[in-house]
């Protein structure tokens, strides 16, 4: 559906993309936007933190690099 109809219908469009059906607005004969409902992101988990005691390093991991190690690092 092209943009200018789409202007027309914008209530009848929401209704139809609520109710599961693909809706597409074009613009100049291309694809231009994809109406579909909101999703509530408030049942998302969150992520921050949610690797938290999952994941295991060896100490001195960030320790800084020296001699060999550190030219073959820059690649001199």
């Amino acid at each position: 559906m092209s943009i200018h109809a789409a202007q027309k219908q914008l209530y009848s469009l929401i209704g139809k993309a609520l109710s599961g059906e693909e809706v597409i607005i074009t613009l100049n004969e291309n694809s231009y936007v994809q109406l579909v409902p909101y999703n509530d992101e408030s049942d998302v988990k969150q992520l921050f933190g949610c690797m938290k005691g999952e994941i295991d390093y060896v100490e001195g991991w960030d320790a800084p690099l020296e001699g060999d190690m550190l030219q073959i690092f820059y690649k001199k």
